[in-house]
C-alpha cells in the first residue's frame, strides 16, 4: 500500500462492492459546512478491500506522522447516514468512533491542528458511538 505524500488527513477505503456509495460518501465529507471543509485525501488501494482495523493498523507504516485517519468500511457506505470510522493512531491506538459527514470537517480540522484530543470527540458521540455534532 503506498501512503500519498501530503499534509492532508487520510481516508482509506476498505470496501469495495459500490462505487456508487463511495462517491457519496467522498463528496459528503469533502462539501463545505457553513465555510468549513474537511482535509482529506482519500486513499484507494483493492488490496485494502475487507481488512478491519486492526489489519489496517498493521498495514501503516510506524512512522506515519498522524494522529487518526478515517476509515469508509462496507458499514461507512451502507448504513443510511454513511458514519465513517475515525481510528486513533497515537493515545489509545485502534480506538474507534464514527463521525456522520457533515461533520467530519470539525473532527478533521481540530484533531490534524491538536485544537482538541481523541476522546473529547468519541466520549461524547451517542449510544452507538457515532458523533453527530456538538449540542
Amino acid at each position: 500500500m503506498r501512503i500519498p505524500d501530503t499534509d492532508d488527513s487520510l481516508a482509506f477505503r476498505t470496501d469495495y462492492s459500490d462505487d456508487a456509495a463511495w462517491d457519496i460518501v467522498c463528496a459528503a465529507i469533502r462539501a463545505p459546512v457553513d465555510g468549513f471543509q474537511a482535509n482529506v485525501t482519500f486513499v484507494t488501494d483493492p488490496a485494502l478491500d475487507g481488512v478491519d482495523v486492526a489489519g489496517l493498523l498493521d498495514l501503516l507504516p510506524s512512522d506515519l506522522n498522524r494522529s487518526f485517519v478515517f476509515v469508509l468500511d462496507a458499514a461507512a457506505l451502507y448504513d443510511r447516514e454513511h458514519a465513517v470510522a475515525v481510528v486513533d493512531l497515537r493515545e489509545q491506538r485502534g480506538r474507534v468512533f464514527r463521525v456522520i459527514p457533515s461533520e467530519a470537517w470539525g473532527v478533521e480540522n481540530n484533531l490534524s491542528l491538536g485544537n482538541m484530543d481523541f476522546a473529547e470527540f468519541a466520549d461524547v458521540g451517542g449510544a452507538d458511538g457515532v458523533f453527530r455534532g456538538f449540542s
